[in-house]
């Protein structure tokens, strides 16, 4: 995973259906499922290869993401804050 960047996860609204995490100290890969208020935690799926393997899922609690998991991030060409299109002066 070294092309990907990974950060921590500061607040419950970076929580978003299909955002890939992974665990702090494995390697392996994780889609964020939908919320499932029942059972108080989100569903998470394995993912690997861009393919999300839906045969298998776990539910993890929000605490347990924040304290134990981190959300990949964006920061390449598609960054809004790179595009020569929108001010610096904001």
């Amino acid at each position: 995973m070294k092309n990907k960047n990974f950060d921590t996860i500061s607040d419950a609204y970076q929580l978003a259906q299909g955002s890939i995490i992974k665990e702090k100290d494995q390697e392996e890969l994780f889609e964020l499922g939908e919320y499932d208020a029942d059972k108080k935690g989100y569903n998470v799926f394995p993912f690997e290869d861009g393919v999300r393997f839906d045969d298998f899922n776990m539910v993890i609690s929000e605490k347990e993401l924040m304290d134990n998991y981190l959300l990949e991030t964006d920061k390449g060409e598609n960054d809004p804050t790179d595009d020569p299109l929108i001010s610096d002066s904001l």
